[in-house]
């Protein structure tokens, strides 16, 4: 479902696919071929959203910011299963773990990977390449190749699914 808050109304890419079930309200725009799984909540009527393209945003996720403080998902970004977002800067090629939890002003780096159930807390700024774990999230260690690898993976099937999804609403209709 898609609601209107006020003025502004959510800007979805024609190519993305949104789930029947997933609610967006407000001021939230979503670029090319990005993915928005069931049940997800994305609420842009405090501050905007900013989702770029090729992005997955996983089942049962939830997305909002405090005033002034927009939430920026960049392109080619995983967040994966019962992620809540709230007022991040996530940057390009980032991973971020199921069940994690990243609160305002947090920067998680370019292509950085939080692992499963973290929590990174306010104003924490995650670097670029890394694999982040722990509530709080602290550095583990950079990540290899295979990390890269397996990232890129499941950004691309992200996409896919998404498209295999997107062809069947269009067929529905």
């Amino acid at each position: 479902m898609r609601y209107p808050y006020k003025d502004y109304f959510p800007a979805i890419d024609t190519s993305a696919f949104v789930a029947s079930d997933a609610v967006l309200t407000g001021d939230i725009e979503c670029g090319a071929y990005t993915s928005i799984w069931f049940k997800t909540v994305i609420r842009g009527d405090v501050a905007p959203v900013r989702i770029g393209a090729y992005a997955n945003i996983q089942d049962l996720s939830l997305l909002h910011q405090s005033p002034d403080m927009p939430l920026i998902v960049e392109d080619y970004v995983t967040i994966g299963h019962q992620v809540t977002l709230h007022s991040a800067k996530i940057r390009k090629h980032a991973l971020i773990g199921m069940g994690s939890v990243i609160l305002d002003g947090a920067e998680i780096g370019e292509g950085a990977f939080i692992g499963a159930g973290s929590l990174v807390p306010p104003g924490k700024k995650i670097p670029p390449g890394v694999l982040a774990f722990g509530r709080p999230a602290k550095v583990i260690r950079d990540l290899t190749d295979e990390d890269i690898e397996d990232m890129q993976r499941i950004q691309q099937e992200y996409v896919d699914k998404g498209q295999y999804y997107k062809q069947l609403e269009n067929k529905q209709e």
